[in-house]
């Protein structure tokens, strides 16, 4: 499996910006399709974004779109979540995830389709 390690979560103004990265080692970077999720508090983790293997293909969920940016760094082992225009409902735990796979059609998401996570960085908001 693939380690995973995130940073750059804080406190912010709404209007703001953050920028998150997740760095991950142990398997080829490469293989993988990785995403990210968020949870807030009494609710269930949810979609936010996912990237594929090689960058080609993105995903958003809807509350997301035009304010949230995902990427990638293969040879750095980096993915990244640029978030602008944060709103107090985008306050929440994010996740990085990996799920092994070089197809550029699927999107994994579901907590149940991910195969490794990170431990987490909070993201609050406030209005």
């Amino acid at each position: 499996q693939v380690q995973l390690v995130e940073s750059g979560g804080g406190l912010v103004q709404a209007g703001g910006s953050l920028r998150l990265s997740c760095v991950a080692s142990g398997r080829t970077f490469s293989t993988y399709i990785m995403g990210w999720f968020r949870q807030a508090p009494g609710k269930e983790r949810e979609f936010v974004a996912a990237i594929s293997w090689n960058g080609g293909n993105t995903d958003y969920a809807d509350s997301v779109k035009g304010r949230f940016t995902i990427s990638r760094d293969n040879a750095k082992n980096t993915v990244f979540l640029q978030i602008n225009s944060l709103k107090p409902e985008d306050t929440a735990v994010y996740y990085c995830a990996a799920v092994l796979s070089r197809s550029n059609n699927y999107v994994p998401r579901r907590s149940t389709e991910i195969g490794s996570w990170g431990q987490g960085t909070q993201v609050t908001v406030s209005s």
